[in-house]
């Protein structure tokens, strides 16, 4: 029986060039992708401090302001329909009449979270910090 000779073959080497380039091809994309949603713009919400419960709820002085978004791109204010640009105008009255007056939007749960947002900054643009986002219970 004949066996073959024992060579003296090196050992196989691993070439690490090609894996160090795939990996930073995909730190590349992972940086790209964490940048690119790190980018999306966020409304500044502050929520109410908690109340204790034995005070009284406090007095409203004026009767609110409620801007309803409906899903067919309408807006009332107070069940009463409107247009965008003469609801600009009412904000702005019912902001002027006291300091402390807030602006509700109360949009329609078919609305995409996009358009109440988008709608919000313009309302925010009129109002500044004295524009709310409302939901019903």
């Amino acid at each position: 029986m004949r066996f073959r000779e024992a060579r003296d073959t090196p050992p196989p080497q691993v070439d690490l060039i090609p894996m160090l380039t795939v990996m930073m091809g995909v730190l590349a994309f992972f940086v790209v992708v964490t940048l690119t949603l790190g980018s999306e713009e966020m409304i500044d919400m502050k929520l109410p401090a908690a109340q204790p419960e034995d005070l009284p709820p406090p007095t409203v002085t004026n009767p609110p302001f409620v801007v309803e978004m409906a899903a067919d791109g309408g807006f009332r204010v107070n069940n009463a329909p409107t247009d965008k640009e003469s609801l600009k105008a009412q904000m702005e009255a019912y902001l002027a009449q006291e300091s402390d007056n807030i602006v509700y939007l109360l949009p329609d749960r078919e609305l995409s979270y996009e358009q109440v947002m988008q709608f919000l900054g313009e309302m925010r643009e009129v109002g500044g910090d004295r524009v709310s986002l409302a939901i019903e219970e």
